[in-house]
């Protein structure tokens, strides 16, 4: 299996930087090539241009600096996503790398006429997100969980018929405790040893 980590956190020591290397460390065990993009790291530029914009319906993307990012994006069998849930959603960095990345003539085809979007992502085949969240779980649920919804539902509808999906969260990151922290990565652990 070809595992696209993509990880997405300006600091070097938070604990989202644990998470990804425990998932690190469990993928390569379990056998899986694995490639990380760490979107922080890379300085990723994450705003699309007016003239990107203008030609987002027609082609892909022409700024160079996207053209590895499409190649992990065809090289992918699998894709985990390790990030923290600011306001309830994505980074503006992975959602930028969402809205340059999976463009036109990369993640998908737009249709002539009233057709449908054709997918070209149909040979990802798991999409997982492993986050962490200041707020209680059952206030995330309240304000409906966008994050999750982008990724598990808007992105995962590109990939494959029966693409497998699980979402993880650390809640109440802010009151956190060593014990806590502990206890989640043991369940990243355990989650992507049968992912």
């Amino acid at each position: 299996m070809r595992v696209l980590v993509v990880y997405c956190h300006p600091v070097p020591e938070s604990f989202c930087a644990a998470i990804r290397d425990t998932a690190l460390d469990v993928l390569k065990a379990k056998g899986w090539e694995v490639r990380l993009l760490d979107l922080y790291a890379e300085k990723f530029d994450p705003v699309m241009g007016c003239d990107e914009r203008r030609s987002y319906n027609n082609q892909a993307p022409q700024d160079p600096a996207l053209k590895p990012h499409f190649e992990l994006l065809g090289w992918a069998e699998a894709i985990l996503f390790v990030y923290p849930t600011w306001w309830y959603g994505l980074p503006a960095m992975l959602k930028g790398w969402l809205d340059r990345v999976w463009a036109t003539d990369v993640a998908f085809k737009l249709p002539v006429g009233k057709g449908r979007i054709k997918s070209l992502m149909t040979h990802v085949t798991k999409v997982g997100v492993i986050t962490t969240c200041g707020a209680p779980t059952w206030w995330s649920v309240v304000v409906g969980q966008p994050g999750r919804k982008t990724l598990l539902r808007g992105m995962r509808a590109l990939c494959a018929r029966r693409c497998r999906t699980f979402f993880l969260a650390h809640y109440l990151m802010d009151a956190s405790t060593p014990k806590t922290r502990a206890a989640f990565l043991a369940k990243v652990r355990m989650k992507l040893e049968r992912f």
